[in-house]
């Protein structure tokens, strides 16, 4: 779970910002994006190896 203190003298767009950047570095976001629709296990497997063939290339 994700929680943001304000700091001294810092605006609600400010924590907004920080709350969105927290969000994307902790990956909130893609899997939300990911959940939203169904995928079927084989799809997933194909995405993984596909995102293991990428990773090993370099």
């Amino acid at each position: 779970m994700l929680k943001i203190k304000s700091r001294a003298g810092e605006s609600v767009q400010q924590m907004i910002r920080r709350f969105k950047k927290l969000c994307e570095k902790e990956g909130l976001i893609r899997d939300m994006k990911r959940n939203a629709y169904y995928e079927k296990p084989s799809e997933k497997n194909r995405r993984r190896m596909r995102k293991a063939q990428r990773s090993s290339n370099y």
